[in-house]
């Protein structure tokens, strides 16, 4: 039985899960099998569930460690451990354990069916251990998916699509119809892979803390301009100017702007004296 609270929607179609395995690299029936190095890596399942993927990944060869909140599921999960030695059931929650603790050393992928109301706070935490992982696949609503991947431009783009493209590069890998879970959700799922480093890798933000409360700032109210939005953090014609400087239009809104103009605007107002 699914936990309504927990936002429980079990992967129950045993096609779709095969395709899921396949687009993450852990079917047993694709070419090549497993990935080598499970010595240096491991898979962090977020939501065991009934061990739906579970099989899937511990099959890889790899350590896995599969982390359910639900304590009515924990028993089930450990069964699998008797077939699969490298698979370790945790107790917890996913927004309180230390995944460093967790991973002692390795390299992370992780691997979730999210519950969709906490799939922000799930990513943020992921993203607080960014430098640990190399990719993140998750099934998640599909309008968030879009949202990870939304291109500057659209409505789709906003703070979370910078937060995750800064960290990450997303790809929507496989959409997922209501009928392939149990109970079906009231709205279309998508897998989404995350490829580690994002822009990260190629812009410099000494202040992350400080650069993603600025966005969120910038995104405040997405019709409004940059000018008026950050007002609160700098004088109007400070900000032409830094757009300017930037080579972009005074009256820019923030869905026109890439991770990386986005930094250089953040650098150019905090270069401002007070």
């Amino acid at each position: 039985m699914a936990r309504q609270r927990l936002g429980q929607h079990f992967l129950s179609d045993l096609e779709c899960r095969e395709q899921i395995a396949r687009a993450i690299g852990v079917s047993r029936h694709s070419i090549g099998g497993a990935r080598a190095g499970g010595e240096y890596s491991c898979w962090i399942e977020i939501g065991g569930g009934h061990g739906e993927m579970t099989e899937h990944l511990a099959a890889s060869g790899a350590p896995v460690y599969a982390i359910e909140l639900d304590a009515s599921l924990i028993a089930g999960l450990r069964r699998l451990t008797n077939e699969y030695p490298n698979l370790n059931v945790v107790a917890g929650d996913v927004l309180e354990l230390d995944l460093s603790q967790i991973a002692a050393g390795r390299r992370l992928r992780v691997y979730g069916n999210l519950p969709y109301y906490i799939t922000s706070p799930i990513l943020q935490r992921l993203f607080d251990v960014a430098d640990l992982i190399d990719e993140i696949h998750i099934v998640i609503q599909h309008e968030v998916a879009l949202r990870l991947a939304a291109a500057p431009g659209g409505s789709d783009y906003g703070y979370l699509s910078v937060l995750t493209q800064y960290f990450s590069r997303p790809e929507i890998a496989l959409e997922i119809p209501r009928e392939a879970f149990t109970p079906p959700p009231e709205v279309e799922s998508a897998l989404v892979t995350l490829r580690f480093p994002g822009a990260r890798a190629k812009i410099s933000v000494p202040d992350e803390k400080g650069f993603f409360d600025f966005v969120k700032l910038c995104f405040a109210k997405k019709r409004k301009t940059l000018v008026n939005n950050l007002r609160s953090l700098a004088a109007p014609a400070a900000v032409r100017q830094a757009l300017e400087t930037l080579q972009l239009r005074p009256d820019a809104r923030a869905e026109q702007l890439g991770v990386a103009q986005l930094a250089a605007l953040h650098q150019r107002l905090s270069e401002q004296p007070a």
